[in-house]
């Protein structure tokens, strides 16, 4: 299954692979780009994982569409879906 995630263009760091040091230099720079996906996106505890993935994913390409200042960008990884 594709997975996305938003970072910025700055951000050396893989937030798949090393979401720590990807959210401590997020937060640093004071983009907060985690707090800012969870107000765009619309999800609740009653939908199902997948709609909240989906969700998510439309709140990921809204943000990337009116990314009027260029810092935000979209990256993608394949992750094995559990059985």
């Amino acid at each position: 299954m594709l997975h996305s995630m938003l970072t910025t263009i700055d951000n050396p760091h893989d937030p798949f692979t090393e979401f720590d040091a990807w959210l401590s230099f997020d937060t640093n720079a004071g983009y907060h780009t985690a707090g800012f996906l969870a107000r765009i996106a619309v999800v609740s505890d009653e939908l199902s994982e997948e709609d909240q993935a989906l969700a998510i994913e439309e709140a990921i390409d809204e943000i990337i569409k009116e990314n009027v200042n260029g810092k935000y960008r979209k990256v993608q990884k394949e992750i094995p879906s559990l059985p």
